[in-house]
């Protein structure tokens, strides 16, 4: 397997490509759509509302937790997931100043 030579770009390049990935899957989006609606820590409700296994909805809430788009607690037996705000408004800002960088010139690229 090749090298990414991700150290070859800036930290904000490879924080951007993170919650990218985060969010490249549909399952991964519906989990923090949910999140977002319950405006609260969900445990066992994420694997009711969504049509996938209980081993599928926890690997994609370690890829969320991991680009740190959502914490978890633990209690008891059970982890409750929620949005965490401050990363949350960092990949906001990261993807938004992104999307916001291209300006259409008059002349085509294609």
């Amino acid at each position: 397997m090749g090298a990414t030579k991700s150290e070859e770009f800036s930290v904000r390049d490879n924080r951007t490509a993170k919650y990218a990935k985060a969010l490249s899957h549909p399952a991964r989006v519906a989990i923090l759509k949910l999140l977002i609606q319950k405006q609260a820590c969900i445990c066992g409700d994420i694997v009711e509302e969504l049509p996938l296994s209980q081993s599928t909805v926890s690997q994609h809430l370690k890829e969320l937790k991991e680009a740190g788009l959502i914490k978890g607690d633990i209690e008891g037996a059970k982890v409750c997931y929620c949005i965490d705000e401050k990363e949350w408004n960092v990949a906001k800002n990261y993807i938004s100043e992104l999307f916001a960088s291209y300006i259409p010139s008059a002349d085509k690229c294609c």
